[in-house]
């Protein structure tokens, strides 16, 4: 990205309106703002947020009322006297994020900076909803009890799960969902579990807003994140926003029946896209192989070995995602596609090294600011970390509202 075009990102990203009617959305603003820059004075974040400086200083002696920011006095920089100095409080509310896949629960605790304070990774060997609200209850209350934090200091807890969905004849269906939810109201049945505000999202959207917030999409406005759950999901984020679709349904790419570079073309479900590239093609190549793994340490130690079924899943994968990365050009103009989730770091690149050659697709201009393929920073917990800023966006981040439901 261009310094031109990062400044202009940033000032969408943190932009006031001084109306009495939005001063919700001004407190978002004014803790986005000091949240991007760690710390700042009254004056600088009126400048940033484009507030009056009336404005900003009531919105400031609310928020440190409430305990959402903590004053750091006076830091000498220069000659004068300094400003006094605003912060996030680390010590403040918490949020909780948790990612229900086919085959495991991953639980995370942040703090209103983003600080992870906790974490869990579980497998789950059932997944209906008549069990996973008391499992995820119960890793709440033991990463809380870790912490001695007591649920008055929770935003909230943001769910997300693998989509389509409400979709018949794809929610539910395949070995990359959770059967038994379609016509479940999930919102409800969590947040009695949890007692406490749930917010739900597309596992593969909150991805790619974990790795927004947290990882390679940091300083990146527009990406494509293609996401290795069990199966394989895209999260779009444009202009620092994820794109959500109507329904909360877009970007179920693994259902996508693409040609590959090589091979043969197959057409309907069994040439679905997540039957050749994500962890649960990788888990069934390997046992047509003799071969089981479970965990991501099993699948890195075959890679550590120099296994050959494993490096020739990591072909045929690419010669499925090669095209996919051309068709996500074409169609979104990303500054850069995204790869991560469920897979060791190490393999990952050896899929990313894998695809070369790229096909020719917009992307191919002389004038890139980043690779065309990135992978990703934030591992496993890429999808609860996203989960887990559901609910603090509503609090900090006026740009990233992804709520697809939430219940108090």
């Amino acid at each position: 990205m261009n310094s031109r075009s990062k400044r202009n990102w940033r000032q969408r990203v943190a932009i006031g309106s001084n109306p009495e009617r939005n001063r919700a959305h001004n407190r978002r603003v004014v803790l986005e703002v000091i949240r991007m820059h760690g710390h700042l004075g009254r004056t600088e974040i009126a400048r940033r947020a484009q507030l009056t400086a009336q404005a900003v200083a009531n919105i400031v002696e609310e928020l440190l009322e409430e305990g959402l920011l903590i004053e750091l006095g006076r830091l000498r920089s220069g000659r004068g006297q300094p400003p006094i100095q605003f912060a996030v409080n680390p010590n403040g509310p918490l949020t909780v994020g948790v990612e229900i896949a086919a085959d495991r629960l991953v639980t995370v605790l942040l703090d209103l900076s983003g600080g992870l304070r906790g974490q869990s990774i579980t497998p789950l060997t059932k997944t209906g909803p008549d069990v996973v609200p008391g499992k995820v209850a119960e890793e709440v209350k033991r990463l809380q009890s870790q912490l001695d934090a007591d649920s008055a200091k929770l935003l909230g807890v943001g769910v997300v799960m693998p989509g389509p969905f409400e979709i018949e004849g794809m929610s539910s269906v395949g070995p990359a969902t959770l059967p038994g939810w379609t016509g479940v109201d999930a919102v409800s049945l969590f947040s009695k579990a949890t007692g406490e505000h749930v917010v739900i999202e597309n596992d593969a959207t909150a991805a790619a807003v974990g790795e927004r917030l947290y990882g390679a999409g940091r300083q990146i406005g527009t990406f494509c994140y293609l996401y290795f759950g069990v199966g394989l999901g895209l999260g779009v984020i444009q202009d620092g926003r994820p794109l959500r679709g109507a329904f909360g349904n877009a970007g179920e790419i693994g259902h996508v029946g693409l040609v590959p570079r090589k091979g043969p073309v197959l057409h309907g479900p069994a040439g679905a896209l997540e039957r050749f590239a994500s962890v649960y093609a990788l888990r069934e190549h390997l046992a047509n192989a003799g071969i089981h793994v479970s965990t991501v340490e099993d699948i890195q130690r075959l890679h550590d070995e120099g296994s050959q079924p494993l490096a020739h899943w990591i072909e045929l994968a690419a010669d499925y995602l090669a095209p996919t990365v051309g068709m996500l050009e074409n169609i979104f103009d990303p500054e850069t596609v995204i790869f991560g989730g469920g897979l060791p770091n190490s393999v990952l690149d050896a899929v990313i090294m894998a695809l070369d050659p790229l096909p020719v697709s917009v992307a191919t201009r002389q004038q890139r600011t980043a690779p065309r393929i990135l992978r990703g920073q934030t591992g496993q917990l890429t999808a609860a970390l996203g989960a887990a800023a559901l609910p603090l966006l509503d609090t900090v981040s006026p740009h990233l509202s992804v709520a697809a439901g939430s219940a108090a």
